[in-house]
């Protein structure tokens, strides 16, 4: 049975373990039934979390934010992959191409989740595998996004391989075509069987919340089929926008939450 909370501070902590331990994003009356507390304090106490950064609002679900991204990305990882799943799904289905969902790490990106549609199950997933930004797309795209500073750590394993940075076919070339078209490619060059593009998500701050990916053989990466699967991957990353962006900005609390903390504040004025 979950306990009781005592004070702002156990509130606030119970809600965070609550949202980062889940397998999926919940909602405010799962949140609330599984810390013990009533719905119209749960929904004071996540508006706080939100603003903080700690929990990130996605229509009516909550997921890990930013900070707690940072403290346990695991857990932000999984949630994530959860939460995109349908836009991925949405995809896979629309181009016949296999879609992956990557976020960043140290010094490369990972890949957290993957559908595959049956015509591709050939080529290997990636799932949980670490890319290095020198010969994928996926976190081409997601270190273009980033400034010079942030940068070193993935142009540090390139340089270990002996790719280059500098020159017309470098990686800093490669990082500021990216920057200026929206779209890392991988066609014709580091495999020549298989083709892939990618796009990232951004938060409004300018920092890469995940990127994803198209991936499928190479000449299929070509005009006229190039400029297609290009409006795909834009519809696909705008709804992932909205999805994971959108939910940041202020929101006015629903008719059932303000219901729920009138009738709180009403108990609790009779006490």
């Amino acid at each position: 049975m979950p306990r009781s909370a005592s004070s702002a501070v156990d509130k606030a902590l119970d809600l965070i373990e609550a949202v980062a331990r889940a397998d999926r994003p919940l909602r405010l009356g799962e949140l609330a039934q599984a810390v013990g507390l009533h719905r119209a304090t749960a929904y004071r106490v996540l508006v706080d979390l939100v603003a903080r950064g700690w929990v990130q609002r996605a229509g009516e679900h909550y997921l890990p934010g930013s900070v707690a991204l940072q403290v346990s990305r695991a857990a932000a990882t999984r949630s994530l992959a959860a939460l995109c799943r349908p836009v991925l799904e949405g995809l896979a289905e629309h181009t016949g191409m296999m879609v992956n969902l990557q976020v960043l790490e140290a010094d490369r990106s990972r890949v957290i989740d993957v559908v595959r549609p049956a015509r591709l199950e050939m080529i290997s997933d990636l799932r949980d595998e670490a890319l290095p930004v020198h010969r994928f797309a996926g976190p081409l795209a997601l270190v273009a996004q980033l400034d010079e500073q942030a940068r070193a750590p993935y142009l540090a394993v390139a340089q270990a391989a002996g790719h280059p940075l500098d020159g017309s076919g470098g990686l800093l070339a490669d990082l500021a075509r990216v920057r200026d078209t929206g779209f890392a490619v991988e066609h014709g060059r580091n495999d020549k069987v298989i083709g892939s593009m990618s796009r990232a998500v951004v938060a409004p701050g300018g920092s890469p919340l995940c990127a994803v990916t198209l991936v499928g053989p190479d000449a299929e990466f070509a005009e006229p089929r190039l400029s297609e699967l290009e409006r795909a991957l834009t519809d696909a990353a705008a709804t992932l926008a909205a999805v994971l962006i959108a939910p940041a900005e202020p929101v006015r609390p629903a008719i059932r939450d303000t219901a729920a903390v009138r009738s709180a504040t009403s108990e609790g004025n009779s006490r």
